[in-house]
């Protein structure tokens, strides 16, 4: 077995990455068990997810009993199992231990089933004598602790696990930390479980408005999915974290929702439009800033996205002719996805491009309506993706 640092598993929309937390030991064995939960609530409560509360929580347990490493699982409903979010110390090794933290716990694993129906903390101190327990000396845990965490409904949403490699009679001093942890993980888990399903209801919701705003605009069918999808990982390979991606996937969503305000004439226009009609239609961009306020739970990254993504680099473009870096970097990354994507689909107004015609536009636009260093990461993307870039030089 290998030592692992102590880590969370930070979600951002389906999928879930790894983050390393400090090595740098914690002083939970100085303070009561008073204390400790006042210093975990705190901390847990200015949280801004689920993992990043309950590394703390983890890695008191791996400081104060005999664990050598814990986890948490939080029930995802679509699959009905049991998936990691965080974990701290010492983790099992081996293709077990990586499907587990791939696909996670299933519901039918003896363990859960024994937690639906617990009323406590359980403890095995043997797990090749105890049924319920029945997988884990596969994994090399011969001792074993497993918390429910439940809603207000009663439903199992959670499983707090600590583990030993060998055989381990849990002491009165460790059920007591156990029992005096398990009520504060379930406040957090509440809360945070709460809102991170309000984030990801949102998030739906969003989606749903850009993809109507799609069909109404007689976009490719597609589209508003690809940009931004090719936004975030443009936005990733620039250093965004899980909360600015996430601001950048829902400002892509709505950043034409000004458009339901354009009449059908011009939106549908086959040609190009007259100046008038022109200027009517880059309204779009003020309109949409208006609705967007009235969505309150909106973060201003998203807002920046709609107001700026059609502003120029070299002060050009509108509504405002910003220019350089006063335009919004997460306007400044969509709007290079937004325009490849466009130039490869077809329009009312325009023909599918070759993708090597769509970078060439790219190349010729860097500095000009785009910043050079979005053109060039995402010109880096693609190339990752083997896309046919023969016409460029």
């Amino acid at each position: 077995m290998t030592g692992a640092s102590s880590s969370s598993l930070a979600s951002s929309g389906d999928q879930t990455s790894l983050v390393l937390l400090a090595d740098d030991p914690l002083p939970y064995p100085t303070l009561s068990l008073a204390d400790l939960t006042l210093h975990l609530t705190h901390l847990g409560l200015t949280a801004p997810d689920l993992g990043s509360a309950m590394s703390p929580v983890l890695e008191a347990l791996v400081e104060r009993t005999a664990a050598v490493g814990a986890g948490y699982f939080q029930l995802r409903d679509a699959s009905l199992t049991y998936h990691a979010r965080a974990v701290s110390g010492v983790m099992p090794q081996g293709v077990a231990m990586d499907a587990i933290l791939a696909h996670g716990l299933p519901h039918q694993l003896p363990l859960i089933q024994a937690l639906n129906t617990a009323t406590g903390p359980l403890f095995f101190d043997d797990t090749r004598l105890q049924p319920q327990a029945a997988g884990f000396p596969d994994l090399g845990v011969l001792a074993l602790t497993a918390v429910p965490i439940r809603n207000r409904q009663g439903v199992l949403v959670g499983a707090l696990l600590s583990h030993v490699f060998e055989a381990h009679l849990w002491t009165l001093y460790e059920r007591q930390t156990l029992a005096t942890v398990m009520g504060l993980v379930a406040l957090l888990a509440a809360r945070l479980d709460a809102e991170e399903r309000e984030q990801a209801a949102h998030e739906s919701a969003l989606r749903a408005v850009g993809l109507m705003l799609e069909a109404r605009d007689a976009e490719t069918q597609g589209h508003t999915d690809r940009a931004t999808e090719l936004a975030g990982r443009l936005g990733a390979r620039l250093g965004l974290n899980s909360q600015e991606l996430r601001d950048l996937r829902w400002g892509a969503y709505l950043h034409d929702i000004g458009k339901m305000a354009i009449p059908d004439l011009i939106l549908h226009h086959p040609g190009a439009l007259d100046q008038k009609a022109r200027a009517q239609m880059q309204e779009h961009v003020l309109q949409g800033a208006l609705l967007a306020q009235q969505l309150s739970f909106l973060p201003r990254t998203a807002h920046d996205v709609i107001m700026g993504h059609h502003e120029h680099w070299d002060g050009g473009g509108y509504p405002h002719g910003l220019s350089g870096e006063a335009i919004p970097l997460p306007a400044r990354i969509f709007a290079v996805c937004d325009v490849y994507d466009a130039l490869i689909s077809v329009r009312p107004y325009k023909h599918a491009w070759s993708r090597a015609e769509a970078v060439a536009h790219l190349v010729m636009s860097r500095g000009s309506q785009f910043d050079a260093n979005m053109v060039d990461a995402l010109l880096a993307i693609l190339q990752e993706d083997h896309e046919d870039l023969g016409a460029v030089g």
